[in-house]
């Protein structure tokens, strides 16, 4: 009976030992898709990270509720992409109430006016460095876990730049036309392509003008361009009317702000996205 109850106490005070780890976890909090990838490929089980922007919701128009604040103010770190991207964020951070709270603007530092960072995969390694030491800052305990998980993960991000290099270099069109707002000039200059979208705002509910629709035909026309794209969790209308106006057909070029719910449940990643948009550009561009 004595062995039992010793058993027993031992078997309470592992499992209480479990759930004290597991509530020590940092939380943390990300915006935009990208950075929730990366946070959660560097974190693993180190860490518990969500994804503030609501699964299958555009991310330009997102504006945070309520309970959104409620959530932070219970967490560790909030990372945010660049005040560009996230216009919203400096005045919602102010409203939190958590005086232990570590915010990292994950791009911050960087020049373009262009917020879309991650789609240069060179500056993306920067950020997943910048999550790493912000991770080790709070959670010193693990710095060794978070640095190899950096690193291995900075590898696969190296290796994804080095393909999109080689299978992009020989394409027999060079002109990426995106029916959308000015998402991909980080990817075009990495990779030395002439990128036109619709309307050079950030705003992807714009209305390109009609002069704007008039030069897109003419630029289609003139460089007999076969596809143009249009991005996810968007309205491919402008694309479908220049489809219709010249003929091309019609590819999906992800930014990845954001994924579907069925995407999230599933665990689809930044790389894994990537790789989809590689695919859909190489046939948009003729490459061999």
């Amino acid at each position: 009976m004595l062995k039992k109850s010793f058993f027993l106490f031992f078997l309470l005070l592992s499992f209480n030992s479990i759930l004290q780890a597991a509530e020590n976890k940092p939380t943390v909090i990300t915006t935009l898709f990208p950075i929730y990838d990366f946070a959660r490929q560097v974190g693993q089980d180190k860490i518990s990270v969500v994804l503030l922007l609501p699964p299958g919701v555009e991310a330009h128009s997102y504006e945070p509720s309520a309970g959104d604040v409620v959530k932070v103010s219970k967490a560790d770190i909030f990372i945010y992409t660049s005040a560009i991207m996230e216009p919203w964020a400096g005045k919602f951070i102010s409203g939190v109430d958590n005086t232990k709270l570590r915010v990292l603007e994950a791009s911050g530092g960087f020049t373009d006016k262009d917020p879309h960072t991650w789609l240069d995969f060179t500056k993306a390694m920067v950020m997943v460095d910048r999550i790493r030491d912000t991770l080790i800052a709070v959670d010193p305990a693990n710095r060794s876990f978070f640095l190899a998980t950096a690193r291995q993960y900075n590898k696969k991000l190296a290796d994804l730049d080095t393909e999109y290099q080689k299978e992009l270099s020989g394409c027999q069109d060079k002109v990426l036309i995106q029916s959308g707002h000015f998402a991909f000039g980080y990817l075009a200059r990495r990779y030395h392509l002439q990128y036109i979208a619709a309307y050079k705002g950030l705003s992807p509910d714009a209305e390109p003008t009609p002069r704007n629709l008039a030069e897109l035909v003419d630029t289609i026309r003139k460089n007999k361009v076969k596809y143009i794209f249009y991005e996810e969790l968007v309205s491919p209308r402008v694309a479908e009317t220049l489809a219709q106006e010249t003929g091309v057909r019609l590819l999906e070029l992800s930014a990845a702000h954001n994924v579907s719910r069925e995407e999230l449940d599933r665990g689809v990643t930044f790389i894994d996205i990537m790789k989809v948009n590689l695919k859909n550009l190489k046939l948009g561009l003729s490459c061999p």
